[in-house]
């Protein structure tokens, strides 16, 4: 049985996939935040007209860490008070769904593909 030598990648075609791939990873991680759909909290809970640290539920002990890092009550308000929006639209949902299962179905055909070749030049065609 001959050795397999597998078919050689030039190197413009391996700098290709490399850009292509940090170009995929960084979209990946930020066109969410540019979106807007991910990130720091969205809404600030019922504000607090003067704030203290007892007004925003805060021991003494956090308050004391609080004031190492530099914040006042009044500095520290909007940071305490944040609160996640996690709320949902369906046709987003729908639409990760879709993409997802896209995906799936790509890379399930592509490999099948690419095994057939693997196969058959290794074995030859029957």
């Amino acid at each position: 049985m001959a050795h397999y030598e597998p078919p050689k990648q030039s190197k413009a075609s391996q700098l290709i996939d490399v850009v292509v791939l940090v170009v995929l990873t960084v979209g990946a991680l930020f066109v969410p935040l540019w979106m807007g759909m991910a990130g720091a909290a969205k809404t600030v809970a019922e504000a607090v007209a003067s704030p203290t640290w007892e007004a925003l539920g805060q021991t003494p002990a956090q308050a004391a860490k609080y004031e190492a890092l530099g914040y006042t009550p009044e500095s520290a308000h909007d940071l305490i008070l944040a609160r996640f929006d996690y709320s949902f639209s369906v046709g987003a949902l729908v639409a990760m769904v879709v993409v997802i299962l896209l995906y799936y179905f790509l890379i399930l055909r592509f490999s099948d593909v690419e095994y057939r070749e693997v196969i058959a030049e290794k074995f030859g065609q029957k």
